[in-house]
């Protein structure tokens, strides 16, 4: 929701409050209060633990479903 200008403290607190395991968070490199919130979001995340990877790397590769919120699971 970055692109519909929100400011610095809504981007953070919208994805702070949200994030969970297997999160994927998207930023807009266009909109206009990301900088702004990028640093403490990225501080957020690693001083609770997660890790920031490539999405190539959340990814699932070969047979799976994906669910109504996105989710990927392995078919069975």
């Amino acid at each position: 929701m970055d692109w519909k200008d929100l400011s610095a403290d809504d981007i953070y607190k919208r994805v702070t409050s949200r994030v969970s395991d297997g999160s994927i968070i998207l930023f807009h490199n266009a909109a206009k209060h990301t900088p702004e919130a990028l640093g403490g979001v990225i501080e957020y995340l690693l001083k609770e633990g997660y890790e920031i990877v490539p999405v190539s790397e959340l990814l699932l590769t070969g047979e799976y479903d994906i669910d109504n919120t996105g989710r990927m699971t392995p078919k069975a």
